[in-house]
């Protein structure tokens, strides 16, 4: 057997992989956060595990569609649409069925998404209009996860509050220590956004003012350093499973 042929195989299963897997490690935060804290919340039922599923394939579907919107070649991503479309279809076909409210969400969702393929077409989904649609799409996860429930939408308000509020943040943040790093101007912009977000979580509830005082210190001493992506990615972890406990004890 031709060695060369055999230690190529797993590098071609890796490298197709990775077209069914896009580089954007920081958003699986964004998309589990919210879905937690509204599972728990609002109190776990079995519509929630279908919702998991149609969550995480349709961002996965959405992404590569995007991609087909920005490059223009559609024919390019035919084989990722098609598996994540399958996907995505039928679990999101059982969690309307099982919980037919949810499909109020459907229009807002519709608009969010419109405004990232209007980015993508015009390649600039580095936009903060751009991204602030994006966080808001997950943090909307939780009043979907509450109405599967049966749960007023009011109980779980503060904490999509105060997810929109950190999510948002960490965007300016990120921006800081990676693509905008250096730029005085946007540092101030993420470091006053912190202390209004400081002030306004402060005024939700109290408890949480010492979660967002770490992150005010985090956006205001980090860019300072030179981290690695990675190491801003491992540092954004700690971050959101702090506030996630923070969420959680308090709201």
């Amino acid at each position: 057997m031709n060695t060369a042929v055999v230690a190529d195989r797993p590098v071609t299963r890796r490298r197709r992989v990775r077209q069914f897997v896009p580089p954007q490690h920081g958003a699986w935060a964004m998309l589990l956060l919210p879905y937690t804290v509204g599972v728990a919340l609002a109190g776990p039922r079995w519509p929630h595990l279908p919702l998991l599923g149609a969550w995480l394939t349709g961002y996965l579907l959405s992404y590569y569609a995007f991609q087909a919107i920005k490059s223009r070649r559609p024919s390019r991503f035919t084989p990722q649409l098609l598996v994540y479309g399958l996907l995505a279809a039928p679990l999101a076909a059982t969690v309307a069925l099982a919980r037919p409210a949810v499909l109020w969400y459907a229009l807002g969702y519709a608009a969010l998404l419109a405004v990232n393929a209007g980015y993508a077409w015009r390649r600039r989904e580095r936009a903060l209009l751009n991204d602030l649609a994006s966080v808001a799409q997950s943090c909307l996860l939780v009043f979907v996860a509450a109405t599967i429930a049966g749960v007023s939408v009011t109980r779980v308000t503060p904490a999509f509050a105060v997810l929109l509020l950190y999510l948002f943040g960490t965007v300016l943040y990120v921006k800081t220590m990676i693509r905008q790093r250096g730029d005085s101007r946007f540092l101030r912009l993420s470091v006053g956004y912190h202390v209004l977000a400081l002030a306004a979580v402060v005024w939700l509830d109290v408890l949480l003012g010492p979660v967002f005082l770490l992150l005010l210190l985090r956006a205001a001493l980090l860019p300072a350093r030179r981290l690695r992506p990675v190491q801003v990615g491992m540092i954004e972890i700690w971050c959101c499973l702090v506030v996630l406990a923070g969420v959680l004890a308090t709201l």
